[in-house]
């Protein structure tokens, strides 16, 4: 053999074995689902014993955040900050020219795939268009809508003592049902057979799996809703018939998420749609068992990191709201679990992080140099437990021009522009978010301390809305 042969050989073998060793990644996505929906992390009323299993075998991180939203479609800025790594206005601005940055090797997929990593995607996208998608990954099959389609009779509803025309199961409502199958059904036949085909390949696997479950129509086969009886179904303790300020906030009547269930809010129809949401989620808990299933028939799972989160909450009652569109914990905090090498079993992790924050680990974690234009954090120090410090010393939340958050000192602070109001709450003793202190003259120090902070994030976002003259007058009057 030559000596130029013997060189060439000697590089396809070297990154022959680096691509081998390199771990493989199932990051399952859901769509709409609150980190309180998970049964071994606090919720017994709803049944997820394959999530429960992740929970007990891997690390949770119990604050993971979504930054909001620029519209009503939450997921939509969710799902561009994942997948191009950048804060949310960042992500806003290079929104419409997401086919360039796919061309530019800028996205999630393309980054590992540029490493050796074989890619596949099945399920919800919603980051662009379709062709943004296939063009990002190797493998692309069943690219689904924002969600799956409603139907008239699937808003304002139900009412007691009234006869609902709607129904989870009933498959000629299409939704979830339209094409035959269950869409989440659909999207773990697509995993079980990507996981066979990777089970025959060298190269490393990044795999994206995105139910568009429990998105509403929360449809669910009938055995997946008796499992759910409305006399077991509690109503959020936060639960409220109108909130104060819906209309300022963007929250109103109008907003397409709030249409689904009557105002003022009642307590039953709170119970049917907590009823529908749990269902779904169970299903989709179901289909989860089967891909981990099909994983561990790959002989490929000691080399596999697991990754199960959500694009956001989701109230479904609590504070009288139904949607995402809002601050509160239950919309903006989510679940997050890791599986994988050498990570402690059942670990609890309280530090404060971005569900985005995932980007940065894979390419950590498969040694790929993270680029300068990923702007979140690497969680590899706190799975490894080499720190339990916060990766952000405040948590930033944004919905359009009207309302914005911050997080910090366990305390969240949340400001309604247009009814030029701010909410205080300290989390460490009112984790439901009940009791506003905004006006308590013991936590005017802590009030404005987190504007200040505010306003700094706004300036590090690049947030276009300017709140300081709003602000200002607040803290002269205090």
């Amino acid at each position: 053999m030559s000596r130029f042969a013997l060189s060439i050989f000697c590089i396809l073998m070297s990154t022959a074995l680096l691509r081998a060793d390199r771990p493989n990644f199932l990051f399952i996505f859901a769509d709409d689902q609150c980190f309180q929906t998970i049964n071994a992390l606090g919720n017994e009323e709803v049944e997820t014993p394959n999530l429960d299993k992740l929970a007990r075998s891997g690390v949770t991180f119990d604050h993971t955040y979504n930054m909001g939203g620029w519209n009503g479609a939450i997921c939509v800025a969710s799902r561009t900050m994942l997948n191009t790594g950048r804060f949310i206005w960042n992500a806003n601005e290079i929104h419409p020219h997401l086919a360039n940055e796919v061309a530019e090797d800028r996205f999630w997929a393309k980054m590992l795939g540029k490493a050796g990593y074989e890619t596949y995607f099945s399920g919800k996208w919603h980051v662009g268009k379709d062709s943004v998608c296939q063009a990002a990954f190797d493998h692309a099959r069943h690219v689904r809508p924002g969600m799956p389609n409603q139907t008239p009779t699937g808003y304002n509803r139900p009412f007691k003592g009234k006869p609902d025309a709607w129904s989870p199961f009933d498959k000629s409502f299409d939704g979830f049902w339209k094409g035959g199958k269950h869409w989440s059904e659909v999207l773990a036949d697509d995993a079980v057979d990507y996981l066979d085909q990777s089970s025959q390949r060298d190269n490393p696997f990044f795999m994206y799996l995105a139910f568009n479950a429990p998105h509403d129509p929360r449809q669910a086969p009938k055995e997946y809703v008796d499992k759910y009886p409305l006399d077991k179904i509690a109503v959020p303790e936060s639960f409220l018939p109108e909130y104060p300020y819906k209309d300022e906030m963007g929250c109103s009547a109008k907003l397409r998420d709030e249409k689904l269930a009557p105002f003022p809010r009642t307590e039953y129809a709170v119970k049917v749609h907590r009823q529908e949401y749990y269902a779904i989620i169970t299903h989709m808990d179901a289909q989860i068992g089967r891909i981990l299933e099909a994983l561990d028939k790959t002989g490929k799972r000691d080399n596999t990191y697991i990754i199960f989160t959500a694009d956001h909450g989701l109230s479904v009652g609590h504070h009288g709201l139904i949607g995402k569109q809002n601050q509160y914990d239950h919309s903006i905090r989510v679940p997050f679990i890791v599986c994988g090498p050498e990570l402690e079993a059942g670990k609890r992790v309280s530090a404060s992080i971005y569900l985005q924050d995932v980007v940065p680990t894979t390419l950590e974690l498969a040694d790929i140099e993270k680029p300068e234009h990923v702007e979140f954090n690497s969680l590899v120090p706190l799975l490894r437990g080499q720190t339990n410090k916060h990766t952000y010393d405040a948590i930033y939340g944004a919905y359009m021009m009207l309302q914005r958050s911050i997080t910090s000192e366990k305390f969240k602070l949340i400001v309604y522009p247009k009814a030029k109001r701010v909410r205080l709450f300290d989390l460490s003793k009112d984790p439901l978010e009940q009791n506003d202190l905004a006006d308590d003259d013991a936590h005017q120090a802590t009030k404005q301390r987190l504007i200040e902070r505010l306003l700094k994030l706004q300036t590090e976002m690049h947030d276009p809305l300017n709140l300081r003259p709003m602000l200002s007058k607040l803290k002269k009057a205090a």
